[in-house]
């Protein structure tokens, strides 16, 4: 939830903070106070466009700062901040909560803060997404679109698996139609591929070429073509070394071996500390010229007696080369080249066969995917009715008892040489799109007796309101509304009053007994509903404007004040204190 905001330099306000509580909080004040900045510096947060002729009159840029909780979320919302918070590096502050931070520069970009780190407005996006839902005064019209529709009824649907399994049919079905499209049109062109991979495979078959093996071929032949001056060193080096055993034991020593015996043995003779550990170190050369000689006797008996394989190594290179020469640099090069020739062979079977098999993949993928459109559509048709019976029956509660509220499910045609174009079950050829093959369509009439006609043709700007505010009660309160536990609605009561505005603040009142609820109302009606009610007002003379927090004599002044200025009467008064028990009577009476 919004633990606290905090505002600098936007619109008509200078520097003002507030806290927020669970429950219902509204804001209120005069025409031109800044109430609405509220709903604006949570729109920046929210990633939305920055707009430097928001900043107030003689600053140089605007901050908007919000502390949000994640306590109340549950845990795949929390898992998913938690991952939004990680990929930017941003840090919790010390009580668990996040911070976010934007600023708009008059002169420069906005810059965006999570957690501590610059990240992209994209990252303030995602990660509010998933603690706010803004409906400011344009917003409702986002109702209007076909996909709000579609995504609302899928919520209260809940139909979430249903339309992961259709996608990823969909996307197997679309792959494996290009596949085979690609196959039929190009046939030639891809047997002429194959042939030439096939060709190339074939000779680097029969060459048979080992990973590494022209490197050691390389070392092979040198070694062939120096053979008598090698084993001429090799020999010298180990005579020097060991010794040579025809010489006789009585002779001098002439080795190194010898030499350094005779000197362990000279020193180890003494009693002397210091010489002892010295004949010690002798030991341990005398320990690697033993091996090293070893060493040299092995790679002379391995150097051939004669220098007669070279030519069969010289033919060996010269093979490997003609693959070098064509496919890679080196022999690994080409070992990785034949592997990915024959996985490249693998999807270029341009026969009958393939062509049949591939044909049969196609159909079996349209037919689970036409099943599992048909189940999607009857789920959304379901859900329909009942979803729209609901919001009907909450805009009878929000004074348009004569309002009718519809919801029609209907197929999408397909058109000419539709590339996505499916059959379904019964029989009927639909657009298969990214979220079924349902065109989703809210339809409104105000009174009986008249036509329903979509939303978008129907609806005034009051009626659309509450058509949203009626909406957003039935998936919140049918645990449907997944989309942020905070909700701010911004004048969602414009255009109404009277029993209506009464109305709209008991159904406010309910959403915030499941979520956290923040309204910019100029109603007092609504108003007196609120658990925490702040005021947006005037601070001085420069008309900076600021944010209080209302005790219950301040509620009964500003409600005073909303109720047609009464507020420095007893009779205004009087009359606002009757409204505010009458409100949180009916909460009482309502839990």
């Amino acid at each position: 939830m919004l633990a606290e905001i905090r505002i600098e330099s936007l619109g008509a306000i200078s520097a003002a903070a507030a806290e927020f509580d669970r429950g219902l909080t509204v804001l209120t004040g005069e025409t031109g106070t800044g109430k609405t900045m509220v709903v604006t510096g949570l729109q920046l947060l929210g990633g939305s466009r920055a707009d430097a002729n928001r900043i107030r009159s003689g600053a140089d840029r605007a901050v908007v700062e919000g502390r949000f909780s994640t306590d109340d979320l549950d845990d795949t919302a929390a898992a998913r901040v938690d991952d939004i918070l990680d990929s930017s590096g941003a840090e919790r502050d010390e009580d668990g909560s996040v911070i976010a931070l934007r600023s708009v520069s008059r002169d420069g970009p906005s810059r965006a803060y999570l957690g501590g780190r610059s990240v992209p407005a994209k990252s303030l996006s995602q990660l509010t997404a998933e603690l706010l839902t803004l409906h400011g005064q344009n917003d409702q019209l986002r109702l209007m679109r076909p996909d709000e529709q579609r995504a609302a009824l899928d919520r209260f649907a809940g139909v979430g698996a249903q339309l992961e399994r259709y996608r990823k049919l969909r996307d197997a079905w679309q792959s494996a139609r290009r596949d085979l499209a690609e196959r039929t049109d190009r046939a030639r062109d891809l047997a002429q591929e194959a042939d030439r991979l096939k060709f190339a495979l074939q000779e680097i078959d029969a060459v048979d070429p080992k990973p590494g093996e022209d490197d050691a071929l390389i070392a092979d032949i040198r070694r062939l073509s120096e053979l008598d001056a090698l084993r001429e060193a090799a020999a010298a080096a180990r005579i020097a070394l060991a010794g040579d055993a025809e010489i006789t034991a009585e002779s001098e020593p002439v080795s190194a071996a010898d030499r350094l015996g005779r000197a362990k043995t000279t020193l180890e003779s003494t009693d002397d500390l210091t010489l002892n550990g010295l004949a010690e170190q002798l030991g341990q050369a005398l320990t690697v010229i033993d091996d090293v000689a070893r060493e040299l006797s092995n790679y002379l008996e391995e150097l051939p007696a004669d220098a007669s394989a070279l030519d069969t190594k010289l033919a060996r290179q010269a093979e490997l080369r003609t693959l070098t020469r064509k496919y890679a640099a080196d022999i690994d090069g080409v070992l990785d080249w034949a592997r990915e020739s024959r996985e490249r062979l693998a999807h270029l079977d341009v026969s009958e066969e393939a062509l049949a098999e591939l044909q049969r993949r196609v159909d079996d993928l349209a037919a689970q995917l036409s099943d599992a459109a048909t189940d999607l559509s009857k789920a959304r048709t379901k859900s329909a009715k009942r979803l729209a019976k609901a919001v009907t029956a909450e805009l009878a509660g929000l004074a348009m008892s004569d309002a009718e509220f519809t919801i029609t499910v209907s197929t999408m045609p397909a058109g000419d040489g539709d590339p996505a174009a499916l059959r379904l079950a019964s029989g009927v050829v639909g657009h298969a799109g990214a979220d079924g093959v349902d065109q989703v369509e809210f339809g409104f009439a105000a009174h009986r007796g008249m036509t329903v006609l979509p939303l978008s043709k129907s609806a005034s700007g009051g009626e659309l309101s509450r058509v949203m505010l009626a909406l957003e009660v039935v998936l919140a309160t049918s645990g449907k509304q997944t989309t942020g536990s905070t909700m701010v609605f911004d004048e969602v009561d414009a255009g109404v009053g009277g029993r209506a505005a009464v109305q709209i603040g008991r159904r406010l009142a309910r959403l915030a007994s499941t979520h956290q609820v923040i309204v910019v109302t100029h109603l007092p009606q609504v108003a007196a509903y609120a658990d925490v009610h702040l005021v947006v007002d005037a601070a001085g003379g420069d008309g900076a404007s600021s944010v209080r927090r209302l005790d219950d004599a301040g509620r009964v002044a500003e409600l005073a004040r909303m109720l047609a200025g009464l507020g420095e009467t007893d009779s205004g008064r009087a009359h606002a204190r009757e409204l505010l028990e009458a409100a949180q009577g009916d909460r009482i009476a309502a839990s």
